[in-house]
């Protein structure tokens, strides 16, 4: 078993999904869920850019839960 296998809530595998910078795991990962983006406000833009936090999404992936 290899050290990223141990970390895995019950032996599950990493997603593989890909991030953006402001996700603090990749989608699907046990414990998180999507999330308004705080940096644009769920808009996906910022000063009439695409958002570099969500790269234009709107949302991000985030811890839940508290512990």
């Amino acid at each position: 078993m290899t050290e990223q296998q141990r970390d895995q809530p019950a032996g599950r595998q990493p997603t593989g999904a890909p991030m953006s910078p402001g996700d603090e795991a990749p989608e699907g990962t046990p414990g998180t869920g999507l999330a308004i983006c705080p940096s644009c406000g769920g808009s996906g833009r910022v000063d009439g850019r695409e958002c570099a936090e969500c790269e234009g999404t709107g949302k991000v992936n985030v811890g839940i839960g508290g512990a």
